[in-house]
């Protein structure tokens, strides 16, 4: 009997190569509502376009001069780092506290991590009116409480002052957020060895030390990814903003991205809102990537 003859031509090379065709349905979507509505932004950008009349003109980089001349650039910068520096650094020490607590061995502990995940699930429409009715003066749920032990609950109105709204409204981020930042840490921190822990326990190190000489070194990568998922939240908030202030008091709190919408759909500026949202959106890829360079080399080092 002859031996069966081997087919020729690769057969897994052809499989793969058919296997690209799924991906087409995918790309298209991809180049249809992200590469084109992003390549349609610079191109108004340098335009006089008014969102409704496309009978608009040529303008070139009038559009980023006005932006950098008239305030409103430097005044929603500043709002939105106070803003991004205040959620990522609370909402990355509550996470990672809140994580550590809930990897210990404690009863009830899935209940306390459904309860810390919870408020993630809510939209940010439906969060941002709850705390609306939190921090109404008086008729609020924290007013109601300073008039309990005797305090004037009519006089909190943190949303009404310029000093505390964009304070307050991040702390709504954080509320919010923390879960999602909990569940990543708790990820991390259930991939480190116990052995290694015990062995420090061993060698006499208190808790703290082996938080800050074995567990966050070996949850280095996950904490990188938490600092970069919630720089990019900070430095695109608007939500909030929107739902609980408009902006106000003031100017207040108005950020990057409030202010892009402003322009374009209060304003009716269009041409003028895109060349923001550029210089945004480059702002914010800056940031980012400095932000992972760091990170990475501290990951390195560690």
């Amino acid at each position: 009997m002859q031996p069966k003859k081997k087919r020729k031509g690769n057969t897994s090379l052809i499989f793969t190569n058919k296997m690209y065709v799924f991906l087409i349905p995918a790309l298209a979507m991809f180049l249809v509502f992200w590469i084109y509505p992003v390549l349609q932004l610079f191109y108004y950008s340098i335009t006089n376009f008014n969102g409704i009349n496309y009978d608009y003109e040529f303008v070139g980089l009038k559009n980023y001069a006005k932006v950098l001349s008239n305030g409103t650039l430097s005044n929603s910068l500043k709002n939105t780092m106070i803003y991004a520096v205040f959620t990522v650094v609370l909402s990355n020490v509550i996470g990672m506290a809140v994580a550590m607590a809930l990897n210990t061995r404690i009863r009830f502990k899935g209940l306390f991590r459904t309860c810390a995940y919870f408020p993630a699930l809510f939209s940010a429409i439906v969060v941002g009116f709850i705390w609306s009715y939190v921090y109404m003066p008086g008729a609020g749920m924290i007013g109601n409480l300073l008039t309990l032990i005797g305090l004037d609950g009519s006089a909190f109105n943190p949303l009404g002052n310029y000093k505390t709204a964009l304070y307050a409204i991040a702390i709504v981020e954080i509320w919010k957020g923390f879960g999602t930042t909990m569940i990543i840490y708790l990820a991390g921190l259930q991939t480190v060895d116990e052995s290694l822990l015990e062995a420090g326990r061993i060698d006499g190190c208190t808790e703290w030390q082996l938080i800050r000489k074995i567990k966050l070194p070996l949850i280095s990568a996950t904490v990188t990814i938490n600092v970069i998922l919630s720089v990019i939240a900070g430095l695109k908030a608007f939500d909030y903003s929107f739902i609980m202030t408009n902006g106000g008091p003031g100017k207040s709190t108005k950020t990057l991205m409030f202010q892009v919408y402003e322009t374009a759909f209060t304003d009716m500026k269009m041409g003028r809102a895109s060349a923001f949202s550029v210089m945004a959106f480059a702002f914010i890829i800056i940031i980012t990537v400095l932000m992972l360079f760091y990170l990475n080399k501290r990951e390195v080092e560690l």
